[in-house]
């Protein structure tokens, strides 16, 4: 299957980077290289491209897509979380500008194999990045009822998360659960009949929540967004697309303390920490797709972009 990318709110995306053409910038979720396309196409050449990724069927796309656009773009295979680490490797102490599209992609939702859909049978899987070893089915397969709860309830805000996890731990009892409609039957079967008649799929908030939790995915955005605003240069920009609210809380909260100055308690007649500002939010709020898009491409009704400018 080939690895497309349609990216979600592009538009708004490269108004918020602001790109210059002959700046450097970072792409970490590369993907198929949506967002990628557009900033390259972009650059002078004078200009520069990192494209980050940890799943090796979104850079081997990526690379084919923007081979034609730009000479100076550099592919490197990494968790979205260590982009510090990537500029150090590369020798690059600043960036004028990066980007995250957080989530899963429309190639990996689709492709029935690499076991994220709960629309297709396959075995589990869910990991973004191949060679790492905790998959999907070990955790279904081998966490405790109270840890499957907990993944469930907190990482997929399902309330139903208890029934969910218990018929989970009872069907493994007889023989452990392998595919993807095996374990969305098990899930559809665990909740009531009036939720099983709601709009979304059963299983959706369930395997996102396995998802997250095979690809440590809530975790990495703190780190990302703290890293990358230290790297940025005076006037280069952060943009983060989220996809539901738990990641946009997380960017929003990690915004936050980096827009915030001084820390003292406000008793204090005069600052004492020297705590300085480092971003200013471009955006005041979450920026969400246009009705247009939203006919276009369905899956941007959860995305929610958020801006910040370094200081």
């Amino acid at each position: 299957m080939e690895f497309s990318h349609v990216p979600v709110l592009a538009a708004e995306c490269i108004e918020g980077l602001a790109v210059k053409p002959d700046g450097i910038y970072v792409d970490g979720t590369t993907g198929g290289g949506g967002h990628s396309s557009l900033i390259a196409e972009r650059l002078s050449e004078k200009g520069r491209l990192i494209c980050i990724d940890r799943d090796d069927d979104a850079l081997n796309a990526a690379e084919k897509r923007l081979a034609p656009l730009h000479k100076n773009i550099t592919f490197v295979k990494s968790n979205f979380s260590a982009v510090a680490d990537v500029l150090d490797g590369l020798g690059i102490d600043s960036i004028d500008g990066i980007l995250f599209d957080l989530g899963v992609s429309s190639y990996q939702l689709d492709n029935g194999e690499r076991g994220f859909s709960y629309m297709t049978d396959a075995p589990l899987d869910m990991r973004m990045d191949r060679s790492q070893s905790l998959d999907a089915r070990q955790v279904v397969n081998q966490y405790s009822r109270e840890e499957l709860k907990m993944i469930i309830s907190t990482y997929g805000e399902e309330r139903f998360a208890s029934a969910i996890a218990s018929a989970i731990c009872r069907q493994r009892e007889q023989k452990p659960i392998e595919t993807t409609l095996e374990l969305a039957e098990l899930i559809k079967s665990a909740m009531p009949a009036a939720a099983r008649r709601e709009k979304q799929h059963p299983a959706k908030r369930a395997f996102q929540a396995i998802r997250i939790e095979v690809n440590g995915e809530l975790a990495a955005v703190e780190e990302a967004v703290k890293s990358s605003v230290s790297r940025l240069a005076k006037g280069g920009r952060i943009a983060v697309i989220s996809f539901h609210s738990l990641e946009d809380r997380i960017v929003k909260r990690a915004f936050a303390a980096e827009a915030q100055g001084c820390t003292c308690p406000k008793s204090f007649p005069v600052c004492v920490c020297g705590n300085k500002p480092k971003i200013k939010l471009i955006s005041k709020g979450v920026i969400t797709a246009s009705e247009k898009e939203l006919e276009e491409n369905p899956r941007a009704r959860s995305a929610k972009l958020r801006v910040a400018e370094k200081l």
